[in-house]
């Protein structure tokens, strides 16, 4: 089955998917970016009040999101999304309404756990669910969903801002988030998916069900962390303090933000690469090489300082976000199964939702005790290489134990 036969197959099921991704921006730190200058001088906030309030909210959501992410697996995810997108809809009028700082670290610690966290959690674990030869596909459309909001909303809401002010903005969110997305999602969501013998290739990538417990005593599980965590960390940090950066290098503020366009492009492009490679290889094998691209990006930007490094370190991240963001999406259910899913995805997305608020924070600090930036990143790069060569030791250690423990051929 070619991948546009798959997509008009299952176009109801990827459609839901890529809008569950596509809105989760809502919560996301480049969308709530925007509003922080117009934040921290409503509510006399410094830099580092609002830092800190943010970073508390994301980890608390990261916390709750260990236990609350479980209700993938006991109600559908249809259900699952009459919940969290009125949720993720109340915290966004409660920030175009919220008048005290309190109420404002509730506001973030909501938009972070019903945007970032439930929102792509629901949609990448109903993937894994539903679709098992054809996973990587599958996880690949959805994914490019991230990437579209990312290249349309920042324009969007900053075209709001000067026509209506940034909290009537945030109200026309919410608005849009009830009344159009909801009912939309909704239904393309309502019908579950079984997978299907004539979705691909014979062979599915599909493990027996573990339990929570049972991965959580899994040594190759924590192993596998040292590169799983390492994009939303390294990303994170480096675009949290990218105007010091820009500062740094005497670069024009502008040439960064334009960078930003090929980062998505190549993202989205190499997302579908991987889902094909998911597809036909298997997500393990994938580990291996996934954070080599990170690595380079890494590299480039330490050591190159025109500012046409900018360009080269934008394209070989988005590789590596690419390959990270289906990757992420098609491995767990492979070397863990379905039952459990949305339990195990509960705990990896936390984590890497508790990395990437430690990262700008940890970085911020040694660069107020003197230590170089470029050179942090360096070191960076230097981790990837390192993790990429552990992760060649958990494929070998993963596809091995998958022959002792066939896989379901779904």
């Amino acid at each position: 089955m070619t991948t546009l036969a798959f997509l008009r197959d299952n176009a109801r099921w990827i459609a839901g998917g890529f809008l569950l991704c596509f809105f989760s921006s809502f919560g996301q730190t480049f969308f709530i970016a925007l509003s922080g200058g117009e934040i921290r001088a409503e509510y006399g906030l410094s830099n580092g009040e609002w830092g800190s309030l943010y970073m508390l909210a994301t980890l608390a959501s990261a916390v709750t999101l260990t236990q609350f992410g479980r209700i993938v697996d006991h109600f559908p995810i249809a259900t699952v999304t009459a919940i969290v997108i009125p949720v993720l809809g109340l915290a966004c009028f409660l920030m175009s309404w919220s008048q005290s700082v309190v109420l404002l670290g509730v506001t973030l610690y909501l938009l972070r756990l019903f945007g970032q966290g439930m929102m792509t959690h629901t949609a990448m674990t109903a993937m894994g669910k539903w679709f098992s030869a054809r996973r990587g596909t599958a996880v690949s459309l959805t994914t490019v969903g991230l990437q579209g909001g990312e290249a349309l909303l920042p324009i969007a809401m900053v075209s709001m801002f000067a026509a209506i002010g940034w909290r009537h903005s945030w109200l026309a969110v919410a608005l849009l988030l009830i009344f159009a997305a909801l009912p939309v999602i909704y239904g393309l969501m309502r019908t579950e998916r079984v997978p299907q013998a004539g979705d691909g290739p014979a062979r599915s990538h599909t493990a027996r069900d573990w339990t929570r417990g049972e991965v959580m005593r899994d040594p190759l599980f924590w192993v596998m962390l040292t590169g799983v965590l390492a994009p939303a960390f390294i990303g994170t940090t480096i675009f949290f303090h990218q105007a010091y950066l820009v500062e740094l290098r005497g670069w024009e503020l502008n040439a960064f933000a334009a960078a930003f366009a090929v980062m998505a492009a190549m993202t989205v492009l190499f997302a579908l690469v991987c889902g094909q490679l998911v597809d036909r290889f298997g997500a393990p094998a994938i580990l291996p090489f996934f954070l080599l691209p990170l690595a380079g990006s890494c590299f480039v930007l330490a050591l190159v300082a025109d500012e046409r490094g900018i360009f080269g370190f934008m394209a070989l991240m988005g590789i590596s976000y690419g390959f990270s963001s289906t990757l992420f999406g098609a491995l767990w259910p492979e070397i863990y199964g379905t039952q459990h899913l949305g339990g195990i995805r509960a705990i990896t997305v936390a984590l890497m939702v508790l990395s990437s608020a430690l990262g700008p924070g940890i970085s911020g600090l040694l660069i107020d005790a003197g230590i170089s930036y470029p050179k942090q990143i360096f070191v960076m790069g230097l981790w990837c290489l390192a993790a990429s060569a552990v992760m060649l030791f958990v494929a070998r250690k993963l596809i091995a134990r998958a022959r002792t423990e066939p896989l379901e051929t779904a």
